[in-house]
């Protein structure tokens, strides 16, 4: 079993909503695996009842970092721990927050059930005051997961036994940081921030529990440590809308981030009922003809595509500096962004993202659900909001992608509605970004036309877009299911060049043929790039991939993160400016 000197995953794990009276719950767990989901029945949610083996949260079961490395299927899970509730936490609320777990959830504390929640990838609390007591408490966690059932977004976790082509082992049960936290009776429960750099403020609507009538909440902005904005408003019901005028102006940047502290307080009768620390950048975003603009300047998305595996913790980064390592490798690669892939990253990635201006996407793991059928909604969209809620804020986040690649299911077409209904759900939650309703194919409506190409030689990869440049015909990749309709347009899957010289394994794989020197890899992997480049309507490209993920071998950088290449010569041709640039 692998043991830690201290708490894994030590740091507050949910970076721009701050309190400081939490307790982290990571750690070693009481474990069980319960194949025939009969625990239940058998007792194990009682307070009395021992679970048989261990486990250090936040790792799943599959993983070396979690101690147990269990491979096969699990049908379901159960973790049990004992933890403390401080004596000064007996007034207000105590909240029990779990960062994901995969997939079907239900809590006991004491022995009493305090909630279920459905999803792998989203977010979800439990107010748990009346079932805990001062001092020795006991929580009880079980989760069940079926990756092959189709009723459930999966992702890249694999559906058969062993790991194959671009799908991976697999995660289930607890895989983010588990904690508690104590609130007043009164408190805030969630913020959604628009940036305003225009009109050089910053707007809130933020939601509270409890009886907030005669409250009074303040708000203020820092940069740098100098006071630049604040804001008083008086409280009447469950919400309020505020905006802070800024009196300094500095805006988000690829490369850049800038960075505004945020604090935000309610009063109550003289006294602070909740305080928050939060932070916040200024930074616009538009579609304008084929070009993306990010503060009225067109910027060339040079984006990779990032699968969020690591080898020892699988779905979870062994540690916060993985998470920024893995940002620092692609920057200095040449790339801007990625496309976080088939996966809901954590925020603390969001949050380096929105520290270092780096460019995401974010897209939920849709593959393993089926949607041919309209109940595909139900099963995908309460999960995406809650992942859209969550994320909403961060600056880095400039488009969202709600599924990718929806191939059809067991030789049954898509539900276009269903694709239709998310991309309009998702536009009314927010506008303030592009949507791109499946990266792709099979497009139903989308703010962007992107499509996946692999064409391994760089002179028919190139020979396809020539005509766009005159005013021609569009390269589409399934004109009989999907219809370019003028929007703008971009290679969001390409290269995936398969070079793996020093792994001798025969699963291994990638796309095409596999070049036969390090020189030839780097002149195809210049020549598609170019080609993307120097397109004039083009607005950007995204490269398969940055590093590799178990069995596919065509990362720039290893699945443990050492380079294949010499770095810079793969920044050199990114860097380049491209020719829709400003």
């Amino acid at each position: 079993m692998t043991h830690f000197n201290s708490v894994p995953r030590p740091e507050y794990p949910r970076p721009q909503w701050v309190r400081p009276d939490w307790i982290n719950l990571n750690g070693q767990w009481q474990f069980e695996i319960d194949h025939g989901k009969s625990g239940k029945e058998r007792g194990y949610a009682e307070s009395g009842h021992d679970l048989s083996g261990t486990i250090t949260v936040p790792f799943c079961p599959e993983s070396k970092l979690s101690g147990v490395e269990y491979k096969d299927f699990m049908a379901a899970v159960w973790y049990k721990r004992e933890f403390t509730v401080p004596e000064s936490w007996t007034n207000g609320r105590i909240l029990l927050h779990f960062g994901a777990v995969d997939y079907e959830t239900e809590v006991w504390v004491n022995g009493v059930s305090v909630g279920t929640h459905r999803g792998g990838y989203s977010p979800f609390s439990f107010d748990i005051t009346s079932s805990v007591r001062a001092g020795v408490n006991i929580i009880t966690v079980y989760a069940e997961d079926d990756v092959r059932s189709g009723l459930q977004p999966r992702g890249k976790q694999s559906g058969r036994f062993y790991s194959s082509g671009c799908d991976y082992t697999r995660t289930t049960g607890i895989w983010q940081t588990v904690w508690i936290e104590q609130v007043s009776e009164i408190y805030l429960s969630d913020m959604k921030l628009v940036a305003d750099p225009d009109n050089a403020c910053v707007h809130l609507d933020l939601k509270i529990e409890g009886n907030a009538a005669g409250a009074k909440l303040t708000a203020s902005a820092m940069f740098e440590d100098k006071p630049v904005g604040d804001v008083s408003v008086h409280v009447s019901g469950p919400s309020v809308k505020l905006t802070i005028p800024l009196s300094e102006i500095h805006l988000w940047e690829v490369g850049n981030g800038r960075l505004y502290d945020l604090k935000i307080s309610l009063h109550k009768q003289g006294q602070v009922s909740d305080s928050v620390n939060s932070y916040f950048g200024l930074r616009t975003v538009r579609l304008d003809g084929m070009a993306f603009r990010i503060n009225e300047r067109s910027v060339f998305q040079r984006l990779v595509l990032d699968q969020g595996f690591y080898p020892d913790g699988i779905y979870t980064a062994p540690s916060d500096e993985d998470l920024r390592k893995d940002i620092e490798i692609s920057m200095g690669l040449g790339f801007n962004g990625a496309r976080l892939h088939e996966k809901m990253f954590e925020p603390r990635f969001l949050y380096w993202a929105d520290q270092l201006g780096y460019l995401v996407w974010g897209e939920h793991a849709n593959w393993g659900l089926d949607i041919t059928k309209p109940e595909g909604v139900s099963q995908f969209l309460p999960e995406w909001l809650e992942g859209m809620e969550r994320d909403f804020n961060h600056p880095a986040l400039i488009g969202w992608c709600p599924f990718n690649e929806t191939w059809d299911h067991n030789g049954t077409r898509q539900n276009n509605d269903v694709l239709r209904i998310v991309y309009e759900v998702t536009k009314r939650m927010d506008p303030t970004r592009p949507v791109i309703d499946t990266s792709g194919n099979y497009h139903v409506v989308t703010d962007i036309f992107d499509i996946h190409d692999y064409d391994q030689n760089p002179e028919t990869f190139r020979a396809k877009y020539e005509p766009m440049k005159a005013g021609g015909e569009v390269y589409n990749t399934f004109p009989d299911r999907q219809k370019y309709e003028g929007q703008p347009y971009f290679i969001s899957e390409y290269g995936g060049i398969w070079w793996n010289p020093d792994q001798k394994d025969e699963k291994s794989w990638g796309y095409g043929d596999r070049p036969t020197s390090e020189e030839a890899f780097l002149e195809r992997y210049e020549g598609l790039t170019s080609t993307l480049l120097d397109h004039p309507m083009m607005f950007g490209f995204c490269y398969t991939q940055l590093y590799d993920v178990e069995q596919e071998v065509n990362g720039l950088y290893t699945y443990d993160r050492k380079p294949k290449f010499d770095p810079e010569i793969i920044r050199r041709i990114n860097s380049r400016k491209a020719a829709i640039e400003d």
